[in-house]
């Protein structure tokens, strides 16, 4: 009995949702549902619709072009890559040698 299965030729491919690569589809998400809630806590404390809706679509329009130039910029890894590279510090200040004169009593040279 042959069985036929499903070869998905995708599998370390990243996931892409309408252009958006990898974590910018979280956050595009997470930045809608805080919009929502905004725009509630907004109508419950009373401002006017007509100036809430603005507000918020305004926000809307720079979280999506924002998202999506975060992830043209930078692609699937990109962001994460630069933020820790910019992480890493430009030099190290050492003020005695001791650090330097203990290595090869330590075993470590």
């Amino acid at each position: 009995m042959a069985s036929v299965y499903q070869i998905n030729k995708g599998v370390s491919r990243p996931i892409e949702f309408k252009g958006l690569k990898g974590v910018y589809i979280g956050v595009l998400a997470g930045g809608l549902v805080f919009l929502l809630v905004l725009f509630a806590a907004l109508y419950i404390m009373g401002t006017p619709v007509y100036v809430a809706v603005p507000l918020i679509l305004s926000l809307g329009a720079g979280l999506f072009g924002g998202t999506f130039r975060l992830s043209r910029r930078f692609g699937v890894h990109g962001l994460g890559k630069y933020l820790a590279e910019r992480g890493i510090p430009d030099h190290i200040r050492i003020c005695s040698r001791r650090e330097f004169t203990g290595l090869k009593r330590e075993g470590l040279w």
